[in-house]
């Protein structure tokens, strides 16, 4: 019996360091996207969902045609789910460019903190001390990684450290959202065809906001068909989108669906470790001491989220309290 809890509990939180491994890559190919080919950042955004979506639902239509369909309450759902995700799309994208791959995903898991308030806020639930505790450190490691405690940090670097702050925010909605989404039924990647497809639409009409709300060189104006871009441009695109944020937004889900939203959030905190590897490796970016020790601290919360057990039970004490009452 001791055996088999333990492969149960073991599971999701493997999932979600796969998710986190998968999903490191992701900064790297914008980055080369940005920088070796010149596309704006809603550019690749939208090629990123709108590649994904068409993936998704071409594997699906073969072997899980059943997956493909969703009702018209369901579907409502999924369409803020896809809005909430093209936020921080573009929010993290941005941060992507403007902070460096290793440094915006650290800082994105600031979303652990946000993810525990917000969902204790929706669910009505206490977190756990270890919950909290690893909560506060996500806060702190980000804090540390992205500058905001330096002098006059604020003054230099305020406008790329709140994008990279914005797009922990979205990153920590998109997970309550998620969640709420697995307890309506929804298959994990149901939930990933639907929300990135909406995600797509979003992102387009979002490029005809004016320039005072989203700048040129972000939107990229006359560039979404990239035209003249070598074949190098569109195969970094479609990689992106079909190999790192389809499986690995595929696998959070997944981790979604089996521990709180809060847990699973802190949990890909992992993915910092990968990404800041592969941009050390491909791309020269070095991490300072006070970024390195922000880093120790994400991953210290992932520690003190697997002393709370995943969160199992009170997952399943929220879900039947929830069934309980119709919902």
């Amino acid at each position: 019996m001791r055996d088999r809890t333990s492969r149960t509990r073991g599971g999701p939180f493997t999932v979600g360091i796969l998710a986190a491994a998968i999903l490191s890559l992701t900064g790297v190919l914008i980055v080369i996207a940005s920088t070796r080919y010149g596309i704006p950042a809603l550019v690749i955004a939208v090629w990123r969902d709108v590649f994904t979506a068409i993936v998704l639902a071409a594997v699906l239509a073969v072997v899980a045609p059943g997956l493909i369909r969703a009702g018209l309450t369901e579907l409502r759902y999924l369409a803020v789910y896809g809005f909430v995700l093209a936020c921080f799309n573009v929010l993290w994208t941005i941060s992507v460019i403007r902070n460096g791959a290793a440094a915006a995903t650290l800082l994105v898991y600031a979303s652990g903190g946000f993810t525990v308030i917000i969902e204790r806020l929706v669910s009505r639930t206490r977190p756990s001390a270890s919950k909290i505790v690893a909560a506060l450190l996500s806060f702190v490691g980000a804090a540390l990684l992205s500058g905001a405690l330096e002098p006059g940090a604020w003054r230099v670097n305020g406008p790329a450290i709140a994008v990279g702050i914005g797009s922990a925010l979205a990153y920590a909605v998109y997970s309550v959202v998620g969640k709420g989404a697995s307890r309506r039924g929804l298959s994990p990647w149901t939930n990933v065809l639907y929300s990135f497809a909406f995600a797509a639409v979003f992102l387009l009409v979002a490029r005809r906001l004016p320039a005072s709300l989203l700048p040129p060189s972000v939107t990229g104006p006359g560039m979404l068909a990239l035209p003249g871009a070598p074949a190098g441009a569109w195969i970094v695109l479609f990689v992106l989108a079909a190999g790192p944020t389809l499986v690995g937004f595929g696998l959070y889900n997944v981790t979604l669906a089996a521990l709180p939203a809060g847990t699973a959030n802190i949990l890909v905190s992992m993915e910092p470790v990968f990404t800041a590897g592969i941009a050390f490796v491909f791309l020269g970016e070095r991490l300072g001491s006070a970024a390195l020790l922000g880093a120790f601290l994400v991953l210290a919360a992932v520690a003190a989220t697997c002393l709370d057990g995943g969160g199992r039970g009170s997952a399943r004490a929220a879900t039947t309290r929830a069934r309980a009452s119709g919902g």
